[in-house]
This record gives structure tokens, C-alpha cells and sequence, in this order.
């Protein structure tokens, strides 16, 4: 029975009072109608989605049916496909009221939720789609070329949404849920994913993916996309085998874990490599390769696994080269001493702005380990730790570049001395990454055996013929 008929019951009185009752009736029931949107997709100026409830029933019906097996670690992959294939349609044929289009729609959306990841599983597919950004479930954002589009995906609500995320967690052991709104996990192909609900969130379930890249990139790839000059990666190349320490640094999305993979080709396959990651993605091509993962509380609150007591760990395992994916906390005490007790040519990458910027970070790490050392004698490690630090930009048209290769010298009174090696500046009518025409020290260079042509750093010339190897 509507709002008015209640009001305007239908007897004598209300018959009288019919010219002004019932019409004051409707229109506070078209008021209090309008106010009230049916779905959150409604309320997001959205059309529902008339199989929201159809596929979110078959969705739960079939893992209630098939989870066990699906989720079974040993089991065929194309087997579980083939099962969940089989069910849905089963399922669908007993829906009455569907056009052939609809079925297959439907049949592809349930697929990609129960064995996918619902909507964003094109996306994920998409080897031109660098980066994946849900905003809610019904605002999701791609990045390509280095810029960002809005698709026309959605989720079907925020339960919809929320599903997804515990499933991508839940497959590396991670949880999420109130007491643990935040999490940084990775998918089976090693795509980064940050999450973050509510409470913390007050948009919605919160993603961002990071789209692992299947096609490796070397530095004669790097070279190809502009982000290094011939001359620059060629030293690289020779520092790598030279076993500098050698940090990697700039902003979010400027493609440091990306040159860190096409440097780490250089490393020779006789050595002993340990790396160590929040989210492991580093993919090196070595025989003699030792991963570890760092590893978050409980729902305890217990059995954390730093970063820190990674790399403690480290030094007990005879590494030749340590690679730390990310430093950004009091693990940069435990790396510098280990860059200053026989550790040479380790490599690792941090966010900053500059490379004087990346030593201030450090410093500040450093101090988070909550030891009480005066600022020269912290300074004083960094200088003596690392050699050299690699800076890199994205530009304003989405491009990933080099900007500065820069040498870490010795202290100069209570200042780190630094040199540029390589600059990005203006040649013709372009800006490339050019040497500075100054000369690095060669004492490592030397004692490994690396040699250092003077054409590597003509600043008046561009060397011919200068190659990468792809190893």
C-alpha cells in the first residue's frame, strides 16, 4: 500500500478532504521518493545493473559448490576451468527470460569473478595497461603510456568489490578487514597491490595495482625508449661489474624496480645473490638467486618479519650481492653496515626527489633504528657505503627518464661530497643524458678488473658503436 492510500484510507472524512489531503499525501511521498535511492549505483548517477543479484547468487552458489577444489594448491588449473565453466552453465540454463548475448555476458562476468578478478580482469590481461586504480566499485582508472584514462568498468557494489580484494590478498596469506584496513600484497604474477576499506577509507574499497611486466626489459630496451643514453648505460653496465653500491632513486612510477631488473643482468653467474622484498617482484635471470619476502602481523598482532631482520639474516648466509628491493625504514643502518663489511656491489632503491635528497632519507632511516649517533658518524657510513646513485624522472608526457648519474665521494667537512657523472640537460633541440666530462674514482674499477675508456665521458663527443649486451 503506497504512503497516500494510508493517509487517504477512503472513507467519508477522507472523501471530503480529497481536493487537498490526498494531493499533500502524494506529493510528500514523491518527495520522500525522490530523496531515497534504491542502489548505490543509483546514488552514483549509475543505471543498476538488472543482474547484479542473478550473478552475485551463482557467484556464491558455485564457490559454495566447487571452492574446495578450485582453491586446491595441487590441483589442474584447466581442470578447475573447466569445472567452473561447466557449472555456470548448467546454472544459466535453468534462468528463464535471458537472450543468447545475456547468457554469454553473464557467463564471462561470473567466470572472470570466480577464477579472475571480476571487471578489472581485461584490464590485468592488457599488456599496454601499466597500472590499475579503483576508486570505489564504480570508478576504476588506468594507467597507459604514462597517462591516466577513466574506463567504463564497474563492480556491482562495494560487497562485490570487497570480494575481489580478499581473494587477492588471500592467495600470499595477507588479510584485510577492520582491525587491518591496509594491505600491500602481490598477485600470482607478481603485480603489486596496495588496499586500503574502511574505516581508513572514506571513499570505498581502495586499490591500486602495479602491473607486473612479463616482457623484460635490458638496458638495450632502456636505451631504445630514451630512458638511458648509450654512454650512460655502458657505465652502468661497467659499474655493476666493477661491484659498486650502486642506489636507485626517485618518485612513484619513475621506474626504478624496472632499471634495478635490467641492471641486475650485469651480475655475473658465478655469484651468490640474496634479495629481499616487501612484495617480491625482482625477476633476475641468475641460477644462484636467494628470495625473501618480508611478512606482516597476525591477526594476533604477531609473527611480523621485517625488512630489518631480513637483512640481519642476510649476512648469515654468505650473500656476494645483496638487492633490497625498497629502503624505507631502520633497515638502511643494517644495509649500510652491510655495504661496509665486505658486501660490495649491492643494489637498492628509494623514494626522493634528488640525489642529495636520497641522502637526507637515509640519514633520517638511520636514525629510526633509535640508536643515538651524532649526525657525522651516520654521515661518515653513508659516505663510506655507497658509490654512486642513479636518479630517474617521469616526465610531463608519461616518458621514464635518467636524469642524473651521480658518484658519492668522501666527506668534506660535515658534508657528503657529490659529483654528476651524467646530466640531463639541452643538446640540439632535445634534453639528453650526457657526461658532465668529470671522471669517477677507479679504485673499485681496478680491482675487479673493469675497465674505464675516456670516451665514456667526452663531453664534447657522442662515442659510435657503444653497445649493451643483452645477457
Amino acid at each position: 500500500m503506497e504512503l497516500h492510500e494510508r493517509i487517504d484510507p477512503g472513507d467519508g472524512k477522507a472523501k471530503k478532504t480529497e481536493a487537498n489531503g490526498s494531493s499533500k499525501a502524494v506529493k510528500l511521498h514523491e518527495r520522500i521518493k525522490s530523496r531515497q535511492p534504491q542502489t548505490d549505483s543509483e546514488a552514483d548517477g549509475r543505471p543498476p545493473d538488472p543482474f547484479a543479484e542473478l550473478k552475485t547468487s551463482l557467484h556464491l552458489a558455485i564457490i559454495s559448490e566447487l571452492g574446495p577444489q578450485l582453491y586446491n594448491a595441487g590441483g589442474d588449473a584447466g581442470e578447475s576451468h573447466d569445472r567452473v565453466v561447466e557449472s555456470i552453465e548448467k546454472r544459466l540454463a535453468k534462468v528463464t527470460g535471458l537472450s543468447h548475448d545475456d547468457r554469454l555476458r553473464l557467463a564471462g562476468e561470473i567466470e572472470a569473478d570466480i577464477l579472475g578478478y571480476g571487471p578489472i580482469e581485461q584490464l590485468l590481461g592488457d599488456e599496454s595497461v601499466s597500472e590499475v586504480m579503483i576508486n570505489g566499485p564504480f570508478d576504476i582508472w588506468l594507467e597507459r603510456d604514462g597517462r591516466l584514462a577513466r574506463t567504463p568498468l564497474t563492480f556491482n557494489d562495494a560487497s562485490h568489490l570487497r570480494r575481489i580484494i580478499n581473494k587477492m590478498v588471500g592467495q600470499v596469506g595477507r588479510r584485510i578487514d577492520e582491525s587491518s584496513p591496509m594491505v600491500d600484497a602481490r598477485l600470482p604474477d607478481g603485480s603489486r597491490v596496495n588496499a586500503v576499506v574502511p574505516p581508513l577509507s572514506l571513499s570505498g574499497p581502495l586499490v591500486t595495482i602495479r602491473k607486473f611486466q612479463h616482457r623484460r626489459f635490458y638496458l638495450s630496451d632502456l636505451i631504445s625508449t630514451g630512458t638511458l643514453s648509450e654512454q650512460a648505460a655502458d657505465f652502468l653496465e661497467r659499474s655493476v661489474r666493477g661491484q659498486l653500491n650502486i642506489l636507485i632513486s626517485g618518485g612513484t612510477g619513475a621506474g626504478k624496480t624496472t632499471l634495478l631488473n635490467a641492471l641486475s643482468e650485469s651480475i655475473a653467474e658465478d655469484e651468490r645473490i640474496v634479495t629481499i622484498e616487501d612484495a617480491a617482484e625482482l625477476r633476475l635471470r641468475q641460477e644462484h638467486v636467494l628470495r625473501l619476502e618480508s611478512r606482516p602481523k597476525n591477526i594476533e598482532g604477531e609473527g611480523e618479519i621485517t625488512i630489518r631482520d631480513l637483512v640481519r639474516n642476510t649476512l648469515r648466509m654468505r650473500p656476494d650481492r645483496i638487492i633490497v628491493g625498497e629502503v624505507r625504514g631502520a633497515e638502511a643502518l643494517d644495509m649500510l653496515q652491510a655495504m661496509n663489511t665486505g658486501h660490495d656491489g649491492s643494489l637498492s632503491t628509494i623514494h626522493c626527489n634528488s640525489p642529495r635528497d636520497a641522502l637526507m632519507r637515509i640519514e633520517t632511516m638511520v636514525m629510526m633504528a633509535g640508536f643515538d649517533l651524532p649526525m657525522r658518524a651516520i654521515r661518515q657510513q653513508v659516505a663510506s657505503a655507497l658509490d654512486m646513485i642513479v636518479h630517474l624522472e617521469r616526465m610531463d608526457d608519461g616518458s621514464r627518464r635518467v636524469t642524473s648519474i651521480t658518484e658519492v665521494q668522501r666527506m668534506e667537512g660535515d658534508i657528503i661530497s657529490l659529483q654528476d657523472l651524467f646530466v640531463f640537460r639541452p643538446h640540439g633541440e632535445s634534453l639528453e643524458l650526457l657526461p658532465s666530462g668529470l671522471r669517477p674514482s677507479e679504485d673499485k674499477f681496478r680491482k675487479h678488473g673493469v675497465e674505464l675508456p675516456g670516451e665514456l665521458f667526452d663531453a664534447r663527443k657522442r662515442p659510435n658503436g657503444v653497445e649493451v649486451a643483452r645477457r
